[in-house]
């Protein structure tokens, strides 16, 4: 439980409402929820101004709303702040259900002889670590992780249920890695031949930097040589795949159900939405965004924000929809001049026939006055 006066101090906002300021910093607030659910003791937001009526509706005992949010015209509190999802996350932080972590070996792990544990580390229930990988200070290993061999972990790293980690993985400091994401399993590669398809051998590793988190049931694959990369801070949501060799800038944000295919170079601060693809080999430039099942076909230039599959500048793949949206009304017009054209192609023959016999009739009015 805290008071709102604590909780406007920690997200440097301005708590503001119509009863003494001390009796609004006395409210005690138990918890946080949305707009629609939050209850009388619990803190909300508002993400943005046009949001002026859930706020004036909600039962939440104070909202979390911008700094030029509408001034109100009712009783409730209000922290105005300056980055209102900041604000809102650090709040959740204080609510968020502590996480009871057993430290040490549970008897059920297996833990090869010559790994290598730091301190205050957890290697929970039915987890296995293999021979000569290196766990770092305050690494949590869920129930069930495979931690394959001479893998490295840095440092307050989460590891959670039924993760996979094979072999000559390196994770850095401050990583999660969800439930069912492998690392490290081999590339899609084959060489076609007469007699079937022949597997090309992937003896390169994966390397993931410091602080990135990386969604369930997600696939890193091994680089063919070298190194398959994640960039510092990088944060990969749910079913995304990066194919062998990839490598992603630091500060990536990569949507669920994304994909990278082999080679390709994402640089730093790139966007994929939701459903997006990265062909091969190519270079997707800083700064760039792929909207939502857009498919880079190209290299982007930096800052580029494209769409559409394959994808282009957003801009003109919007006029591309907008065409499209006009097409029936369009057909139908095409039609009714398509009938028009005939009507005046059947009127342009009855004219020339007119014509013709007009020149045999003056033909004949030309003999008769010859002779």
């Amino acid at each position: 439980m805290y008071q709102l006066g604590e909780l406007a101090q920690l997200v440097q906002g301005d708590l503001s409402g119509r009863a003494p300021r001390k009796s609004l910093e006395e409210i005690e607030i138990t918890g946080a929820a949305s707009l629609e659910e939050a209850g009388p003791t619990e803190i909300t937001f508002a993400a943005e101004p046009k949001m002026a009526e859930l706020v004036r509706t909600t039962r939440a005992a104070c909202v979390v709303v911008s700094r030029d949010f509408p001034e109100p015209d009712y009783d409730k509190p209000l922290i105005r702040v300056a980055h209102v999802r900041l604000a809102w996350a650090q709040i959740l932080e204080l609510f968020a259900p502590a996480v009871e972590v057993p430290l040490g070996v549970h008897e059920t792990a297996v833990v090869s002889e010559d790994a290598v544990l730091g301190k205050d580390v957890s290697v929970q229930a039915h987890a296995f670590v293999g021979a000569r990988s290196r766990l770092g200070d305050g690494v949590v290993i869920f129930p069930g992780v495979y931690i394959g061999e001479d893998v490295t972990i840095g440092d307050d790293t989460w590891i959670y249920p039924h993760a996979v980690i094979l072999d000559r993985v390196i994770i850095g400091k401050r990583c999660i890695i969800h439930s069912g994401a492998v690392l490290g399993a081999d590339g899609f590669g084959y060489v076609t031949t007469s007699s079937g398809h022949r597997k090309v051998q992937h003896i390169g590793t994966v390397v993931i930097e410091d602080d990135v988190e990386i969604g369930a049931n997600s696939a890193v694959d091994r680089a063919t040589t070298g190194v398959t990369l994640v960039g510092k801070g990088t944060k990969i949501d749910n079913l995304v795949q990066l194919g062998h060799n990839v490598h992603i800038g630091p500060e990536c944000l990569i949507v669920a159900l994304s994909g990278v295919a082999g080679s390709a170079k994402v640089e730093k601060r790139v966007i994929l939405a939701g459903q997006s693809g990265v062909a091969g080999h190519l270079r997707v430039g800083e700064g760039t965004t792929v909207a939502s099942r857009g498919l880079v076909a190209k290299d982007t230039p930096p800052g580029s924000f494209v769409s559409g599959f394959p994808a282009r500048p957003h801009a003109e793949h919007m006029r591309m929809l907008a065409a499209q949206h006009r097409l029936p009304s369009l057909l139908k017009d095409f039609d009714r001049l398509r009938r028009q054209v005939s009507q005046l192609e059947e009127e342009k023959e009855e004219i020339l026939a007119l014509l013709r016999d007009m020149e045999k009739e003056l033909e004949r009015l030309r003999k008769e006055g010859a002779e």
